[in-house]
């Protein structure tokens, strides 16, 4: 038999091997394949190797390769994907593997994986394989032996689709939204009765950051005692004193309306006494109801999703949704997002009578079309696959300049809101933090089911670039 060279094809439908008795000395297949981050990072959490000379360039900088490479047997496994698959292919037995690395791998380093024939034992039917791995520039990274067990029978089959894996990785998403803020001055913040580990934890983290200047409100018993079992240092944290909660929501208050805080963190207390203690000072008033807005990260999805209300309006007027919407376009301004785009939703895409939040959506677009709602976009009524599914929106919705693209998703009441926000949260894994939106300084809160150091962190950045803005709403 001639020996012959064989290459992967991307796309093929079928998988089909080569016999023992159809190998040839010589004969031999090859795959090329560029090395990307996320092949880094799919390694990584396949496998369990988080050796930061794979995962941190700040790390990798330091090391001997001087940046970040990849898994030594990333080039292994596609060594074992040419033998599995091509030569011998389906059915190949893997006995043994000598492996001799050369070279680092690094991102965007394209290689090219050859493996050929180097023996036969017609008695066992095993196979030895020369394996080469080399770089775009022709340099060898990686060699060895293989020794397998080849099949005997042939096989053709349809190839197996493979799950499409998504990685998301939330730590990055969440040092890319802390950089946002990054380069501007701290602002004074009052965190209001922080007599939890993980609220102390992220007010320090927003700290040192430099995202904002805390002041922690609340009984210094209390306080101190969530430090110490956190093994939180306080030292230079002002700590203003409060009785217990109801005192320190009005001590917070009192102070933001006086100019001496420009945001509030919601710590350890029911929302309800920070927000009455908010509303009893009128010097903290504007024009515009207050309203509560989700930011989401969502694995799959290319940016964030802003949700509202899911936290203050159980059954929201027209008049309510139109200061929603207001308070959201508002805010993703000062985002950097330049003309938001609203999906009003609803369990109907059809204006209909029955379905009372398809009325407020049209009238919504309509407050648009009037100039009543300004510095966004707005349809609906919208369900949920339209507004943030471009392939859903493109069949029902051609025309929109807002379905498919949502920025915000504006819920037509607290309950839908409430569920849809906890569905992306445990079912979809997004990661989140949230603002209250409408008085003269932001208030961060967090739910108690998202009660962590980073969800503060992640509420500090908003905290900031609100207060920075010299207050999001006017009157």
């Amino acid at each position: 038999m001639t020996a012959t060279t064989c290459t992967a094809a991307a796309g093929d439908d079928f998988i089909e091997n080569i016999t023992f008795d159809e190998l040839a000395i010589g004969q031999s297949a090859r795959l090329v394949r560029t090395l990307s981050q996320s092949d880094i990072q799919a390694f990584a959490a396949v496998s369990g190797d988080t050796n930061p000379a794979h995962l941190d360039p700040a790390y990798a900088d330091a090391t001997l390769f001087q940046g970040v490479i990849a898994h030594g047997m990333w080039g292994g496994a596609l060594i074992s994907a040419v033998l599995g698959t091509q030569l011998p292919g389906p059915g190949t037995i893997y006995l043994e593997q000598a492996l001799r690395f050369s070279r680092p791998v690094r991102v965007g380093d394209t290689l090219t994986v050859t493996a050929t024939v180097l023996s036969k034992d017609d008695a066992r039917k095993r196979v030895e394989l020369d394996c080469q791995v080399s770089n775009q520039h022709g340099e060898r990274v990686l060699s060895g032996v293989a020794k397998v067990l080849a099949p005997t029978e042939k096989v053709r089959q349809p190839r197996t689709p493979l799950p499409q894996l998504r990685l998301f990785d939330p730590e990055a998403r969440l040092k890319a939204w802390v950089a946002q803020a990054a380069g501007t001055p701290a602002v004074h913040c009052g965190v209001v009765h922080p007599c939890h580990p993980g609220v102390l934890e992220g007010v320090l983290r927003a700290a040192h950051a430099g995202l904002i200047v805390p002041q922690l409100i609340g009984p210094p018993e209390r306080i101190h005692a969530a430090a110490e079992q956190a093994g939180l240092n306080l030292q230079g944290v002002e700590i203003i004193e409060a009785p217990h909660s109801d005192a320190a929501a009005v001590v917070a208050a009192q102070r933001a309306a006086d100019g001496r805080l420009e945001a509030l963190i919601a710590g350890s207390l029911a929302l309800s006494e920070l927000l009455d203690a908010v509303r009893a000072q009128t010097a903290l008033h504007t024009r515009r109801r207050l309203s509560h807005v989700f930011r989401l990260d969502v694995p799959g999805h290319a940016r964030p999703l802003w949700l509202t209300d899911a936290m203050l309006h159980a059954a929201p007027t027209l008049a309510d949704k139109a200061d929603i919407a207001r308070n959201a376009i508002d805010l993703l301004r000062v985002m950097g997002v330049e003309q938001p785009r609203v999906a009003v939703l609803s369990a109907s895409e059809q204006v209909d009578a029955a379905v009372p939040s398809t009325i407020d959506a049209a009238a919504l677009c309509k407050m648009v079309d009037a100039g009543q709602i300004g510095g966004g976009l707005i349809d609906g009524p919208l369900a949920f696959d339209s507004a943030v599914s471009p392939a859903s929106a493109q069949g029902k919705h051609p025309r929109s300049a807002v379905a498919g693209q949502a920025d915000v998703l504006l819920a037509p009441d607290m309950e839908t809101g409430s569920m849809l926000a906890r569905q992306l949260l445990y079912l979809a894994g997004a990661t989140a933090c949230g603002v209250i939106v409408g008085a003269r300084v932001p208030i961060t809160v967090v739910t108690h089911r998202l009660d962590s150091a980073n969800t503060y962190l992640a509420s500090a950045v908003l905290a900031k670039r609100l207060a920075l803005h010299h207050r999001l709403v006017r009157p």
